[in-house]
């Protein structure tokens, strides 16, 4: 019999992992679950031993993965510790586009492998990152809240202070992965001329999409709006910083729905109250939630949102599908599809074959 542990959350319950597992690898399979409900989103995520972005308690997690050899889950915090109190672990398949919440070196060490679900939020991640430019472009949120309040604001009106289109515009796409590629392909229905830059990108790709593919610099030149979609890395870390968020057009609109910690947010409030930056939308923080005292909780044309890009129920339902679907690869001896440490599947393939 192979223990399962679903360690799910308020977002991918444990009964949603469980019923995915089932559906695809079938009820005759020798199968034993174990449930764990963390308490994310209803309590932030955060650092937790030697991992980010993780939800719950260590000695909780290793007291529910006794004896287990696969762990199913969103956002539990597989640490160091974990790995070195579970001797029976063989598979993790974390349902998010990559593995923060586990000690990549530690799993790797103990001869577990990880799997992620790049992708599986792309469609809900893109449709929230145009939402976010239209609200901003147009002042959604401001009119709404000022209305609500008894302003009728009829300057809005005044071409000084009209808002953009679309239809037009040249938007930049930091980020040209499985989010940003469905980004462009809205903004050029829409009538858009899109730039994006992607080191990682390929160009021959990028340009059957009607996208041209140009360095930061003439991005951020030549974009009246610009949408971050990058994976947050050492490399990417303050991508956009003082100095270059200079480049950009004097009034354009800056979006980020991706991470915080690609954004130095530190410049933005002047920028926003100069007018240098005509609206700015955020979904992300570089402190989440933001404390009280953030500069541009008070500045003037911004829309923020708490980390919602993801939040639709077909993704919860893509995340659980997933992660079934390498379940059943690992079951049936193949390997997982996407896999964060392939060292480890290589040693265990070889003691296979042998």
């Amino acid at each position: 019999m192979t223990r399962i542990l679903a360690a799910g959350d308020h977002f991918v319950a444990p009964e949603l992992f469980i019923d995915a597992i089932r559906a695809r690898v079938g009820e005759s399979t020798d199968l034993a679950f174990t449930s764990l409900t963390l308490d994310w989103p209803l309590e932030p995520f955060g650092r937790i031993g030697t991992v980010d972005e993780a939800s719950g308690s260590i000695p909780r997690l290793i007291e529910a993965l006794d004896g287990v050899e696969i762990a199913v889950t969103q956002m539990a915090a597989f640490s160091r510790e974990v790995f070195e109190n579970t001797p029976d672990l063989r598979l993790i398949s974390v349902c998010r586009g990559g593995p923060v919440n586990v000690d990549l070196a530690a799993a790797t060490a103990a001869g577990v492998i990880v799997a992620f679900a790049p992708g599986r939020n792309a469609v809900a991640a893109a449709e929230f990152a145009i939402g976010l430019m239209l609200a901003a472009m147009r002042r959604v949120v401001t009119s709404d809240s000022e209305l609500k309040s008894g302003q009728w604001r009829g300057d809005y009106y005044t071409y000084e202070n009209a808002g953009l289109e679309l239809d037009g515009a040249t938007v930049g796409l930091i980020g040209y992965g499985a989010i940003g590629s469905i980004v462009s392909r809205v903004l050029r229905a829409f009538g858009a001329t899109v730039l994006a830059h992607d080191p990682y990108a390929n160009a021959a790709t990028v340009a059957a999409d009607g996208v041209e593919l140009v360095d930061l610099p003439e991005l951020l030149s030549r974009s009246s709006v610009v949408s971050l979609h990058a994976r947050l890395t050492a490399e990417t870390h303050h991508l956009l910083n003082a100095q270059n968020l200079k480049l950009l057009p004097h009034g354009a609109v800056l979006v980020n729905s991706a991470r915080g910690g690609l954004l130095d947010y530190a410049p933005l409030p002047d920028m926003l109250a100069s007018g240098r930056l005509g609206a700015l939308a955020l979904d992300v923080y570089d402190i989440e939630p933001p404390p009280p005292e953030w500069p541009l909780l008070a500045a003037p044309n911004v829309v923020m949102t708490p980390h919602l890009a993801g939040a639709t129920r077909q993704t919860a339902q893509r995340a659980a599908t997933i992660a079934a679907a390498d379940v059943a690869l690992y079951l049936d001896g193949d390997r997982p599809r996407a896999v964060a440490n392939p060292e480890v599947w290589s040693v265990l393939e070889g003691r296979s074959a042998r």
